[in-house]
């Protein structure tokens, strides 16, 4: 009961050997997937597999796009992929909603592979064919591979572009999650939970007149207690409930607070101004500065959707 109030994402974006590519399907994703690298195992290297700004056509006309970010196309041969595969993966036609968060997301890691080429990292052949390789071996065969890309609506350029895209997108990601640092200032907090206001009063007057918190906690959580464990800023799931917890000083408890979950009362049980965070903790805090960089990216960014 008292874990609701804690973000959980399922932080695809962070897994060491998922596609970027396909960060916004669903789970249950076929593994046909393609392999991306991380900062540990990726140098950065000059060679000739680069974003391509205007891909062209065997005819040498331009391809059509479906966006363009600072200039480099996006095209709608690898949108129409993506949403190819996205309704492979849920079994369903795109809704319109779908369909922005598949292009969303191709425009995101086009941002972080321009960012990644600033900084001097270019997929060389070596890297490329070190990638396709571990695609190749994952799927059983380049048959296999072949018929992959067949089925999605991937022609041998499309699937080049994605692939390049992808290796240089989690270089980029994994600098920016590099940065946000393995510790941080935490508090150990428990709550009581109730979903009656008038209820949440009473408990909040019986607090007043006396009665232990830790006894009251249990009462209405038997299982835990209402123990939260540590957390860092921005790890909880309403910011009422964090900028309430951060002003307390050990055994000190807050007033009523309303929020979507219901009405809480919390306690803070000790305070560290430096700790480990745990992994899920880390994996927030790391989501949050990659969401957070891809903001001011695009706000910063000349990005012109072609698609309806």
């Amino acid at each position: 009961m008292a874990r609701v109030l804690f973000y959980f994402k399922g932080l695809i974006w962070l897994g060491a050997l998922v596609l970027i590519l396909t960060a916004c399907k669903p789970k249950g994703l076929p593994p046909a997937t393609l392999p991306v690298a991380s900062a540990a195992s990726t140098n950065a290297s000059v060679g000739s597999a680069t974003l391509t700004p205007s891909p062209v056509l065997p005819s040498g006309t331009p391809a059509p796009m479906a966006a363009r970010v600072n200039g480099v196309g996006i095209t709608l041969a690898e949108y129409e992929a993506e949403l190819a595969q996205y309704q492979a993966a849920s079994g369903k036609d795109p809704l319109p909603e779908d369909k922005q968060r598949v292009l969303n997301d191709l425009i995101d890691q086009t941002l972080l592979a321009q960012a990644a080429a600033e900084k001097s990292f270019v997929v060389d052949e070596t890297i490329y064919q070190e990638h396709l390789k571990r695609l190749v071996d994952q799927l059983g065969g380049q048959a296999v591979l072949s018929d992959w890309m067949a089925a999605h609506g991937y022609k041998e350029d499309s699937f080049h572009q994605a692939l390049v895209r992808s290796i240089a997108t989690a270089w980029m990601r994994d600098q920016i999650i590099a940065s946000v640092p393995k510790s941080a200032e935490q508090i150990h907090a428990r709550q009581i939970l109730l979903y009656n206001a008038d209820q949440a009063n009473q408990v909040y007057a019986q607090l007043q007149a006396g009665n232990d918190f830790g006894n009251l906690a249990v009462k209405y959580d038997p299982i835990t207690g209402g123990d939260l464990g540590w957390f860092p800023r921005g790890y909880l799931l309403d910011p009422k409930l964090e900028e309430a917890a951060f002003n307390l000083k050990p055994n000190e408890y807050s007033s009523v607070i309303e929020t979507p979950a219901g009405f809480h009362i919390l306690q803070v049980i000790e305070q560290d101004p430096q700790r480990l965070l745990v992994p899920g903790a880390l994996l927030v805090l790391q989501n949050q500065a990659l969401q957070k960089w891809l903001e001011a990216r695009r706000s910063a960014s000349d990005i012109q959707i072609l698609v309806s």
